[in-house]
């Protein structure tokens, strides 16, 4: 029949092969583990090249489908124009702590970061809320899904009232940056603090709270 209609035998097996649950998780975890030991900087053409020593053959459309599914945006990926979104707001915040992440007071002062983990053959996103006063994690989340949803729950499994937080310190992620968070925020009187694009050193505790939790 292939030679018939003058399709390659290996281009059906493979898609017949492809179309399997169970490989196409593989597949996908294969892209996300190159794409994480990269530093998250490597795109759609070197992680082809990869995934071939690997005997994976995938197009780049594919690989560039997997990693908008997992949310896997490179550090050299161009940022593109995008038009205003009408439902929702970007807040402008200052730095309110500049790396000064010392000296607060029990549950004063809480930073924030997203994460990946690997958990039973599959990637999950964890939030976690660290408290400045010791650096114990107060709050946390794991989800399939890295949002703003992530980010509620982790604040609805704290042990005590939101009121006592003064200063809530994080990225400048979408999942930080929306209507939801700020009228949280606003609601229990909460100051928002973001660290400057592209500096880590900004928000050290939550980095280095996730590299020991890896570790």
């Amino acid at each position: 029949m292939c030679k018939t209609l003058k399709f390659a035998r290996s281009t059906y097996y493979y898609q017949l092969k492809a179309n399997n649950p169970k490989n196409t998780q593989n597949i996908d975890n294969a892209v996300i583990s190159i794409f994480l030991k990269s530093r998250k900087n490597y795109v759609t053409r070197k992680i082809k090249v990869i995934l071939a020593q690997q005997n994976i053959m995938l197009s780049r459309v594919k690989i560039s489908n997997i990693m908008k599914k997992y949310n896997l945006i490179s550090n050299y990926t161009k940022i593109k124009y995008k038009h205003s979104n009408t439902t929702d707001v970007t807040y402008k915040y200052n730095n309110l702590l500049n790396q000064d992440f010392d000296s607060y007071k029990l549950h004063k002062v809480v930073a924030s970061d997203l994460t990946y983990v690997f958990i039973s053959n599959k990637w999950y996103y964890v939030c976690f809320l660290v408290d400045l006063f010791n650096r114990e994690i107060i709050g946390y989340d794991v989800s399939l899904h890295k949002n703003v949803k992530l980010v509620e729950s982790s604040f609805n499994k704290l042990q005590f009232s939101l009121s006592n937080i003064k200063i809530f310190h994080t990225d400048q992620g979408s999942e930080f940056n929306n209507n939801l968070i700020y009228n949280l925020l606003v609601k229990n009187g909460i100051q928002k603090s973001y660290s400057k694009p592209g500096c880590p050193y900004d928000n050290a505790v939550a980095e280095s709270t996730y590299k020991i939790f890896k570790t």
